[in-house]
């Protein structure tokens, strides 16, 4: 293409004047859109082309907010890439109320003096869970890496015994070592070594603690005695780590929570999801969190957003003395959580007080134990909005890591027709977006996942898209 064509795009201000919007936003949507015509010319593009509309778009784009909400079609309960659980309404409620105005957040305002943020969930913690404490920080993660950290890191490092006996004490089964510090162990099965989304592995955060990794046993089969043969005066723990995302099925074997707890150390239980719920069969599979504190573990660490349906946190529960080692850590305020995750957190065990109303209420359990005639009668609901869709058998999922070989039977809504790509990359740009899974050539849109305040608004932008 010859340069005349390049010369003829108009100057920044010029393409800027035409766009109504504050100076910067419009400045930044021009040399966007000029940018893009100026890369069509050079590749040979032509034709005409509307400079000030495609400005003016680019400008109401970027005053979008860019974390908006969507509208979870894919049967996938819990979803990493959609925020997790959606939140109760009551949860909802709680943080409008808190992000309001000023909170009582460290203040206790009956002794009008300084108090700990942890006191607003510490209480409906222990209640649900039988633990003598708890605490919570700002991941399940960080959960891990601080009950880690506190029980068995680089704190509490010691030095070896005196000269006179150094010899005996460098005989180890690691060799012999020149004098220095000896960091406490934390002893993991190797069947438990795993990594979870986002290349987060347990050996890198025992590492990250300060301490030493000690594996045991094979990666199918771990006994008991395979622990007694780890345990020494350098241990600080044992770690037990849920393998949410993942199953070993066939010739295995592991040592359960109760076995660990009567070795005389300390045990940092990391369960995962957070099962708080009883009845849903659905959850049989996942470890109950009363079941590992009634058993004895120093911290049992947890999610806040999977199956427990709150916001993201993490929550650590068990022995009053080594949450209050937990809590004296430094680790301790760069992980905390903040006013409005404990608001959300708070309302959330609320509901867990009354069984049956979390169940309704707090939106992944009610997922979880969504009837047939309930699935079939908004499936029906949200075909009759699209043209030619039809409803069809299908499968969802639980999501966010938890029993992954688990599938939910139920009915879903097909929207056929050729182009699903496309029509699934429209839905995504609408107002709120779509999000649905392609299978065999079609969009299906799953209404376990989408609220009954959400069906009509679904079923009313996928005939838009459609027909457009």
């Amino acid at each position: 293409m010859s340069s005349p064509d390049l010369r003829s795009l108009p100057p920044v201000d010029a393409l800027a004047a035409e766009v109504d919007a504050p100076r910067a936003i419009a400045l930044a949507a021009a040399r966007s859109v000029l940018a893009e015509r100026r890369a069509e010319l050079l590749s040979g593009g032509g034709g005409d082309a509307d400079l000030g509309a495609r400005a003016r778009a680019a400008a109401a784009a970027s005053e979008r907010p860019s974390l908006r909400r969507v509208l979870n079609a894919t049967g996938v309960i819990v979803h990493t890439n959609l925020g997790r659980a959606p939140l109760a309404g009551a949860a909802r409620e709680a943080v409008a109320r808190a992000a309001e105005g000023y909170s009582n957040l460290e203040w206790d305002l009956a002794r009008g003096a300084r108090g700990s943020r942890h006191d607003h969930v510490e209480g409906l913690l222990r209640e649900l869970t039988g633990a003598e404490a708890a605490m919570a920080v700002n991941n399940c993660a960080g959960a891990t890496l601080l009950a880690a950290a506190a029980l068995s890191g680089a704190a509490r490092a010691v030095s070896p015994p005196a000269a006179a006996g150094f010899a005996l004490w460098a005989n180890t089964r690691e060799g012999t070592r020149p004098p220095g510090p000896v960091f406490p162990e934390i002893v993991v099965s190797r069947g438990q070594l795993v990594e979870i989304g986002g290349g987060f592995r347990i050996p890198e955060v025992i590492a990250q603690a300060g301490a030493r990794l000690v594996e045991v046993g094979t990666t199918n089969r771990t006994r008991r005695a395979d622990y007694e043969r780890a345990l020494g005066e350098r241990t600080g723990a044992i770690l037990r780590a849920h393998p949410s995302n993942f199953r070993q099925l066939g010739f295995v074997q592991e040592v359960e929570i109760e076995e660990l707890c009567e070795l005389g150390v300390p045990v940092i239980d990391d369960v995962g999801s957070g099962v708080l719920a009883d009845g849903l069969a659905a959850l049989a599979d996942e470890p109950p969190v009363r079941r590992s504190v009634a058993a004895g573990a120093a911290l049992v660490c947890f999610s806040g957003d999977k199956l427990l349906g709150g916001p993201q946190a993490g929550l650590l529960v068990g022995r009053a003395d080594a949450v209050a080692r937990a809590r004296a850590h430094p680790l301790a305020r760069a992980l905390r959580l903040d006013k409005l995750g404990l608001a959300a957190l708070e309302a959330t065990l609320r509901l867990y007080l009354d069984p049956e109303r979390a169940r309704r209420e707090i939106p992944v359990l009610a997922m979880l134990a969504a009837t047939e005639d309930e699935l079939a009668g908004r499936a029906a609901r949200l075909a009759a909005l699209i043209p030619g869709a039809e409803v069809v058998p299908s499968t969802a999922r639980v999501g966010g890591g938890a029993l992954p070989l688990f599938e939910l039977p139920g009915p879903v809504v097909a929207v056929g027709g050729g182009g699903a790509e496309a029509l699934a990359a429209a839905l995504r740009e609408g107002e709120p977006p779509v999000i649905g899974r392609i299978e065999a050539g079609r969009l299906l849109l799953d209404p376990r996942t989408l609220a009954d305040d959400e069906l009509e608004a679904a079923g009313h932008a996928v005939a838009r898209k459609k027909g457009a």
